[in-house]
């Protein structure tokens, strides 16, 4: 094995361990969530933009999917993260994951 082989398996061998203990470390603030049970919008995303659905709540979880500005969601409930965005776990159609709350306004029915 040489130098380069040896530095691309270090590399990555790192990246499994910090996924692994981020996966850890998301999982305890998920029990603390808040349930909403609500409809939502989402908001404050440009026209030409999209908003990302995350597997976990965090940006840089796996994403999972996609809305468009102005689309619909359900919300089941939301946890606050310390020196971060809040998250919410949305649900529409077949695409549920952890959106930043910030990008989500209440509908009124």
């Amino acid at each position: 094995m040489n130098k380069a082989q040896e530095k691309v398996l270090i590399a990555t061998l790192c990246g499994l361990v910090v996924t692994a203990a981020a996966g850890f470390a998301v999982q305890p603030a998920v029990a603390a969530g808040y349930h909403v049970d609500t409809l939502a919008q989402v908001s404050g995303v440009a026209q030409w933009d999209r908003l990302n659905v995350r597997k976990w709540p965090a940006s840089y979880s796996q994403k999972v999917g996609s809305f468009a500005p102005g689309v619909h969601v359900w919300v089941e409930r939301c946890i606050e993260v310390q020196n971060s965005a809040d998250w919410c776990l949305v649900d529409r159609n077949n695409t549920k994951g952890w959106v930043n709350s910030r990008y989500l306004t209440a509908v009124s029915e």
